[in-house]
């Protein structure tokens, strides 16, 4: 029995490993707007896989606000809470209460219905880069980088490369400064981060959502730390809709691609 065991564990992973070896779409982080970018690539029939450095993917979700779980949701995010049957109840002034563990494991149980694969404690190192294109991602064991460990990394090629690594934007903060290339953002790097203003933070995370380097987008967090806008705690309609525009833009520059 215990080998039968060991043995189905292996030879999945590793299928879902080599069925990721070449894919249309990386996503790095698996906070809420990763999550979603994955379940409407997935939908669209592209090849995607979620890389989470954690051993629970969903980014601060999770934990609502100050661990009170809880989150809000306003009322342009909605359709996106209804598609992918996520509970919820009527607040105020047209936002919405979820409970932030049950919405949170609804997103990752639909991407992966969706056909998402999604790898947890895997953390990405760096990216592939040729010829002034983002092409795919390094990866390691999170447990070997956090011992500090001198192992060599594998590598996922990838049409297209999601940063949804919230706040610290590592994923363009690699591109730019390995790379010496400046991203479309008002500094040509990463910007950072402002305080916060949950209104503002709101608009400017769909706005700021795109495509900063060829191959490389951006959503969530990391769209409004790359281009300096402000951050709007635990309300998440934002970040929903920013999952689903990325996922729109991905797919375009992966049909482009062929």
């Amino acid at each position: 029995m215990e080998t039968l065991i060991s043995r189905g564990i292996i030879e999945s992973y590793f299928g879902k490993l080599m069925r990721s070896l070449e894919l249309d779409a990386a996503i790095v982080g698996g906070g809420p707007s990763g999550i979603v970018a994955a379940y409407y690539l997935a939908k669209a029939g592209h090849k995607v896989a979620l890389l989470d450095r954690k051993l629970a993917p969903g980014g601060g979700m999770w934990g609502g606000a100050m661990l009170f779980n809880d989150i809000v949701v306003q009322e342009e995010a909605m359709p996106v809470v209804k598609e992918l049957q996520l509970s919820y109840r009527e607040h105020a002034n047209g936002t919405y209460l979820l409970d932030s563990v049950h919405a949170t494991a609804g997103l990752l149980y639909r991407a992966t219905e969706a056909g998402a694969i999604i790898f947890n404690s895997v953390s990405v190192e760096d990216v592939v880069y040729k010829q002034g294109r983002v092409g795919g991602v390094v990866v390691n064991w999170t447990p070997v980088l956090l011992q500090k460990l001198h192992v060599d990394p594998l590598t996922f090629a990838s049409k297209v490369v999601l940063d949804a690594t919230g706040h610290d934007c590592e994923i363009a903060r690699t591109v730019a400064r390995k790379n010496d290339v400046r991203l479309e953002t008002p500094t040509g790097g990463v910007a950072g981060e402002m305080s916060m203003d949950a209104a503002e933070g709101e608009r400017t995370t769909l706005e700021n959502t795109k495509e900063i380097y060829p191959g490389l987008f951006v959503s969530g967090m990391a769209a409004n730390g790359v281009s300096g806008s402000f951050r709007m705690g635990p309300i998440f309609g934002g970040m929903l809709l920013s999952g689903r525009k990325v996922a729109q833009l991905m797919h375009e520059a992966i049909v482009a691609q062929g």
